[in-house]
């Protein structure tokens, strides 16, 4: 593994994925990029959320990017899981809805030269017909290296 991109979102199930990749990077000196993402309304909100603060005085928020904002919580994110052991790390970004996450996600493990990514899954049905979810799935099939899924 030279590089890893790890999808992370603001769940348990994301934060003990992340925990386990750094270990793996850790212990193979890899490289680590971050993937997360925001919907088209989330990002509208987010953005209003920030024009609000600025101006109630709290900083300066006014040219805030999709980027700015899945890189601060990305840095919050890893912050949270590693305490002060954080990392370097990249981060990814995109403002897309929900269902086309894999392009997305295949895109930046492609754009940013990643050999292995790890995603939290999830079972669609009781009786698992649908094992991994659509976008882990997705993300399987099309992605030319290693694929870690965490099932949720």
């Amino acid at each position: 593994m030279e590089r890893a991109l790890v999808v992370i979102d603001d769940t348990d199930e994301h934060r003990d994925l992340f925990a386990e990749a750094v270990e793996i990077v850790h212990g193979t000196g890899a490289e680590l990029e971050l993937f997360s993402w925001v919907t088209p309304d989330e990002f509208e909100r987010d953005v209003e959320t920030l024009e609000a603060a600025e101006q109630a005085g709290s900083g300066t928020y006014s040219n805030a990017s999709a980027n700015d904002i899945v890189t601060n919580f990305a840095n919050s994110f890893a912050k949270d899981v590693c305490g002060s052991d954080v990392p370097e790390y990249d981060v990814s970004s995109a403002v897309t809805e929900d269902d086309a996450v894999a392009e997305h996600i295949l895109d930046a493990a492609r754009r940013s030269d990643c050999d292995h990514v790890f995603l939290v899954g999830r079972r669609r049905s009781p009786t698992g017909k649908v094992l991994f979810g659509d976008v882990a799935q997705e993300v399987i099939l099309n992605f030319d290296g290693n694929v870690t899924v965490s099932m949720s």
